[in-house]
């Protein structure tokens, strides 16, 4: 039977993964979602010799059950080759009492590679399924990660253009200049003068413009995601945490059956909804420990069951997790109001009119699998140093928000339950911030910290570092929130 994915705002609107895919964000403005899990033979005695691109066409031949195994195995091979620096694709480390989790050994060194790496070609073979010959034109607003990642996937693939909406002064110097010097006919990137919630508010609201929808079909134009809204960015991130336990087991780290804890640094909490569908599907996963940096407003959800986005937004360390309009959570609630889409409508358009919503009814046997908590700026910086003088193993800002964060949990609770810290980004990512945790100092420019940094860690400068400070910015546009259709209509000549 396939698989059905329905809006979280419509339970009329159900397509299949194809579809989903192909439409990105749902036009009531929910997000695709499957109404049940599909069911897998997770056999981690023969998975543990599996490689990830093994695990992968387990994962997605279940979830994308539209898509043929020849199809899916032309998008594993284009996604999951020589663009990843090693053939583990996502390596774990033992650091003391923890296992971190790499998911940044891809072309752009950060986590969104994992999946965006496979979009493009699960979109374009999505469009030729469902007959489609319009133009595919990529809206996406990013916090740091997801816009470069997007780009290096999309970037002259053939039938698509990619539009990059990223805050001004709210990533870090590597990640902007990333994005601002990639090449590719088909790529823009667009600064604009707000925060990360006010790029992906507008976006939003594009996908939901029924003129601007028209106007772009007259051309031959429509749009879809590159977000992990977009089920095509969702699914491919749970195939890392079966992955990761059929490694813990090979190494005999663990036991098969052994359950572990899993923390992740999430923002828009795609990443740590991905390993709760990877447990509904069979990962013996005892607790989601869910990490924020300072803009704590996943962390006050869960304690108080009221999800509340007014409050001051602050700018971190760990930029691509400041965000407070967390919208995979969007799914979560779905599940917890029993895969009620009138209710979700309900309470995401409080969210939009009074800035939060109250959950009153759910389901507290899923809410059961997670808890929370959040790590300062100088807890953040702490423990990059700690970890790195009990290991010499230097993590960037949002891995060691997830750290920190499992530290504090796991004094209070006393869970020794093996644990897997899912590491997003390389520190080269974030040279500056490493280099100061770990010296005292800062060293005052993006790429003199690098070379600190290689000289800190005796890591290898990853290639999407080198070369950055000399290549040419091609993308200078900035423009104001209110601006931001415009641009996307000049860049598209509509």
């Amino acid at each position: 039977m396939t698989l059905i994915y329905q809006s979280t705002r419509d339970a009329q609107n159900q397509v299949t993964a194809s579809q989903a895919i192909l439409e990105g964000l749902a036009s009531d403005g929910g997000l695709f979602t499957p109404l049940r899990m599909p069911e897998l033979d997770l056999d981690f005695d023969q998975l543990k010799e599996a490689s990830y691109q093994e695990v992968a066409k387990l994962v997605l031949s279940a979830f994308l059950d539209d898509f043929t195994p020849a199809e899916l195995d032309n998008c594993i091979a284009k996604a999951y080759d020589d663009k990843f620096d090693t053939k583990a694709i996502a390596p774990l480390v033992k650091l003391g009492d923890q296992y971190n989790l790499e998911l940044f050994h891809g072309s752009t060194i950060a986590f969104k590679d994992m999946a965006l790496s496979i979009l493009p070609h699960l979109l374009t073979t999505a469009a030729k399924k469902q007959g489609v010959d319009n133009k595919i034109v990529i809206l996406t607003a990013t916090s740091g990660d997801t816009g470069k990642a997007a780009m290096a996937g999309f970037a002259d693939v053939h039938g698509t253009e990619i539009i990059v909406f990223y805050p001004k002064g709210g990533v870090s110097k590597i990640q902007e200049l990333q994005m601002t010097t990639q090449k590719g006919k088909n790529t823009h990137v667009v600064a604009i003068e707000g925060n990360f919630d006010d790029a992906q508010t507008d976006v939003k609201r594009m996908f939901n413009d029924k003129e601007l929808g028209q106007k772009l079909l007259a051309h031959k134009m429509q749009l879809s995601s590159a977000n992990s809204m977009n089920i095509g960015r969702f699914v491919p991130q749970i195939v890392y945490y079966v992955y990761a336990y059929a490694q813990l087991l090979k190494s005999g780290d663990i036991q098969n059956g052994q359950k572990i804890n899993v923390t992740v640094p999430t923002g828009n909490f795609g990443n740590i909804l991905a390993a709760y569908y990877a447990k509904e599907i069979g990962v013996p996963i005892a607790k989601l420990i869910c990490a924020s940096n300072e803009n704590k407003v996943l962390t006050d959800f869960f304690a108080s069951k009221t999800y509340d986005k007014k409050r001051d937004f602050k700018v971190t360390s760990s930029p691509s997790m400041d965000i407070l309009v967390s919208s995979n959570l969007e799914r979560l609630i779905f599940h917890l109001l029993g895969n009620d889409a009138a209710k979700t409508k309900h309470l995401m358009e409080e969210l939009a009119e009074k800035g939060q919503y109250h959950l009153e009814a759910l389901h507290p046997e899923i809410l059961a699998n997670f808890t929370a908590g959040f790590a300062t700026e100088e807890e953040t910086s702490a423990e990059i140093k700690r970890i790195y003088q009990e290991t010499h193993y230097i993590e960037d800002p949002h891995t060691a928000v997830a750290s920190a964060v499992y530290q504090a949990y796991k004094k209070e609770s006393g869970d020794e339950t093996p644990v897997v810290i899912v590491s997003t980004a390389s520190p080269y990512k974030f040279p500056r911030v490493a280099v100061s945790a770990v010296s005292g100092r800062d060293a005052g420019d993006d790429f003199k910290a690098v070379e600190e940094l290689h000289d800190l860690s005796g890591v290898a400068i990853p290639r999407a570092v080198a070369g950055l400070e000399t290549a040419e910015v091609r993308h200078k546009t900035v423009v104001a929130t209110n601006a931001m259709q415009k641009a996307v209509e000049d860049y598209l000549g509509v």
